[in-house]
């Protein structure tokens, strides 16, 4: 029975079915997580100027039970300003480290958070990252969804890693 609740926030594209949530998901199920994933249909058009009250509008419900950590992807991490005002820990997958408005709500957090990315993706920013968290996993090569040039093998090993990470992070939260 799990005895904590993890609340999964998807991308613009890449729901909480695609490989990262499936791999995150898996070892936080196996942690002791519950699990609530937001199901979302962006609306077109929506930009980077409304982006993120609209993604608080849509996490907030899920957070009226009480949970313990947020995972968001992209788009998801418009939520980290939730997370920080609620002091949650939190993992962070591509999170939009080129905006100002998500890296302004990741330095107010005071629970711990990861965050991860590749070096291949223009939302990573690798200095910001170090700078923000000692919680980092950097994927070289990796594009916004954590793929890798070449073969299929080296995105698998990709997944391996965040769920290694994810795995060791939830171990101190």
């Amino acid at each position: 029975m799990a005895d904590r609740r993890a609340v999964l926030i998807p991308g613009r594209g890449y729901d909480t079915r695609a490989p990262l949530f499936a791999y995150a998901g898996e070892s936080l199920t196996r942690a002791g997580f519950e699990l609530h994933e937001i199901v979302w249909q962006v609306p077109p058009g929506l930009g980077h100027d409304r982006s993120g009250a609209w993604v608080v509008e849509q996490v907030l419900p899920a957070l009226a039970a009480p949970t313990d950590l947020l995972v968001g992807k992209s788009l998801g991490s418009f939520a980290a300003p939730l997370a920080a005002d609620r002091r949650l820990p939190a993992i962070w997958l591509t999170p939009l480290l080129h905006l100002p408005e998500v890296v302004t709500a990741l330095e107010r957090a005071t629970a711990p958070y990861l965050l991860v990315g590749g070096t291949a993706d223009p939302s990573w920013d690798s200095g910001v990252a170090r700078r923000l968290t000692p919680h980092v996993v950097e994927i070289p090569e990796a594009d916004h969804s954590l793929m890798l040039p070449g073969p299929l093998v080296r995105s698998a090993e990709a997944l391996g890693r965040v769920s290694t990470a994810v795995e060791e992070f939830v171990q101190i939260i």
